[in-house]
């Protein structure tokens, strides 16, 4: 099994992401854009969840493709950056058609990174146009880290950050993540540096360090960001993306499957102070042979892709001034 050439969620052919920040604030967005429209679904497990058009995706609603997906920083403010890319596609001619009229269908969500050392004292909310050059930006090669989305991301203990990974299966199909990693609970094993999402690494992507050398206490698996900065400012969020041509009922199980990634990088996961969201996009350019087990098989990718992109975001994460917490490679080496 290998991952994709990049490694990235650029992978899947036809999807192109793009980044846009401000460090003074220490926030960013981050879009996933296709050369045309995809069809998309989304789960909703966290206990504080900041979304927007998520209603759209479910498998009884009208519309059946969407335009880009968003993730931003910045909770409630960041939703606006939706309202960006929505403009720059627009002036595109890029949307659903309604008789004369062209309306570009743009979900998204955002995490909270309110208070995380940055400048939020704007006259204007900043996200409107960081969503706009987050579009301008997309191509298939971006920053993972303190980018886009996960610039102003903090995990328990650690800076969180921007993550992806690929992996394409025995059937041909390819299946990827994209995410803004900012969850409550660490990614690391208690006080050392083996990540969470160690057992599914692949070539080495976050150091391959190998997994935790001991069994687990209760107190290391169950630290959380209150003990080091605050119970509220969290949130994951995320894209799983595949080639195989599912539908939005297929999609939804795969959103469903996927959230066991965010549990197998992150502990504890889920939590009522978490809004984690998973959305899951197909570019339908890929046959399914088996409806059953080849779904299975890209749901466990899916789930093992995003465990993987965010224990790559933290690692791959960088210093700045006035972070509340150290970056991985700062606390560990690397």
């Amino acid at each position: 099994m290998t991952s994709g050439r990049l490694n990235l969620i650029t992978d899947i052919a036809g999807l192109r992401v793009g980044n846009a920040e401000d460090h003074r604030i220490k926030t960013g967005t981050t879009v996933l854009v296709a050369d045309k429209p995809f069809r998309a679904a989304v789960d909703v497990m966290g206990g504080s969840p900041g979304s927007r058009e998520t209603e759209l995706l479910a498998p009884d609603k009208l519309v059946d493709q969407v335009d880009a997906i968003v993730l931003s920083g910045g909770s409630a403010f960041g939703l606006d950056a939706a309202s960006g890319v929505s403009d720059g596609l627009r002036a595109m001619g890029r949307g659903y058609r309604v008789g004369s009229v062209t309306v570009p269908i743009v979900p998204g969500a955002i995490l909270f990174d309110l208070i995380n050392g940055g400048d939020k004292g704007w006259a204007e909310n900043p996200y409107r146009a960081l969503g706009q050059q987050a579009l301008a930006n997309a191509g298939t090669s971006f920053d993972l880290g303190t980018a886009g989305a996960g610039v102003g991301a903090t995990t328990a203990g650690l800076k969180g950050g921007l993550g992806s990974a690929s992996i394409v299966l025995p059937s041909g199909h390819t299946v990827a993540a994209l995410v803004g990693a900012n969850p409550t609970g660490s990614v690391t094993v208690g006080g050392n540096r083996n990540f969470w999402a160690a057992p599914f690494e692949m070539n080495g992507e976050f150091g391959g360090l190998g997994t935790w050398p001991h069994p687990v206490p209760f107190a290391e698996s169950s630290r959380t960001k209150r003990e080091y900065l605050s119970e509220i400012s969290n949130t994951t969020i995320a894209i799983v993306a595949t080639d195989a041509d599912l539908g939005k009922a297929q999609l939804k199980r795969l959103a469903v499957a996927a959230q066991d990634g965010i549990a197998r990088a992150a502990s504890p996961a889920h939590a009522p102070v978490d809004g984690d969201i998973v959305f899951a996009v197909s570019t339908g350019d890929r046959p399914v042979a088996d409806p059953v087990f080849d779904i299975m098989a890209i749901g466990h990718a899916a789930a093992v892709c995003l465990a993987r992109a965010i224990a790559r975001a933290i690692y791959e994460a960088t210093p700045a001034a006035s972070d509340p917490f150290p970056t991985w490679k700062q606390k560990f080496g690397g």
